[in-house]
């Protein structure tokens, strides 16, 4: 069986995901947290599922590069030092880097992109999320990466097309972002696309945190025999 290690097990996600290994029919080949050994756990593990924090995401990356073992990333709140050094870190062994493991979310964004590339700027974008009232970061990275999606539908980069604050009639191809924080809401996202006379919603609503995991383990046992590269969520799911 696969041997599966977890950086960053003691949190919610970290137990979530010890309990897809086993639905899975993996093996968990352990777990880290602050202070732990990541070096001597990468060493004995096939693969490795990071949901850590931005700031001990460093240490792993090089107790991963140095085992030769494969890891995936499902760690946020990631800055452009982070994604050098991934890029780094994925020219000698396989990664994983995604801003949401759900397969849903994944599929979801494919299909964003494909309606974006079809239909042109009079179609105005808005991407709506809610997540509960603890959520610190808004927009979510989730609703970037659907965001994104809807950017590269139609050739552009997110940041030339993204919008956060604005007052006054929205500009022509623009992309809108909202975000909703109360109760105890997992996840919510929808983007919009609304022209003269109709509207289209595609959406996804996250009931339970063992979706990522799962998505995560999917994402796991699929880079375990992959060669070095930087993968994506997409590449699991074949789009």
């Amino acid at each position: 069986m696969t041997r599966v290690a977890i950086f960053g097990s003691a949190g919610r996600m970290g137990q979530a995901i010890v309990l897809a290994i086993e639905r899975a029919l993996a093996d968990h080949a352990g777990g880290i947290d602050i202070g732990g050994d990541a070096g001597a756990l990468a060493a004995i593990s096939d693969v490795i599922v990071d949901f850590s924090s931005p700031l001990a995401l460093g240490a792993h990356l090089t107790a991963a590069r140095e085992a030769r073992t494969p890891i995936v990333i499902g760690t946020t709140g990631l800055d452009a030092a982070h994604h050098a050094l991934i890029d780094e870190v994925a020219s000698e062994i396989a990664v994983i880097q995604a801003a949401n493991t759900s397969l849903g979310i994944n599929l979801l964004a494919a299909l964003i992109e494909q309606a974006t590339a079809r239909l042109g700027p009079d179609w105005d974008i808005e991407v709506l999320e809610m997540h509960h009232r603890y959520k610190v970061d808004a927009p979510s990275g989730t609703a970037l990466l659907l965001g994104a999606a809807a950017a590269n539908g139609r050739g552009k980069s997110l940041p030339e097309l993204s919008r956060f604050d604005r007052d006054g009639p929205r500009d022509e191809g623009s992309i809108g972002f909202a975000s909703l924080r109360g109760g105890s809401v997992a996840g919510d996202h929808m983007v919009i696309l609304a022209t003269e006379g109709e509207r289209i919603e595609l959406g996804h609503r996250a009931e339970d945190r063992g979706i990522f995991a799962r998505g995560a383990v999917k994402a796991a046992l699929w880079l375990a025999d992959k060669p070095p590269g930087r993968y994506t969520m997409a590449d699991v799911l074949g789009l």
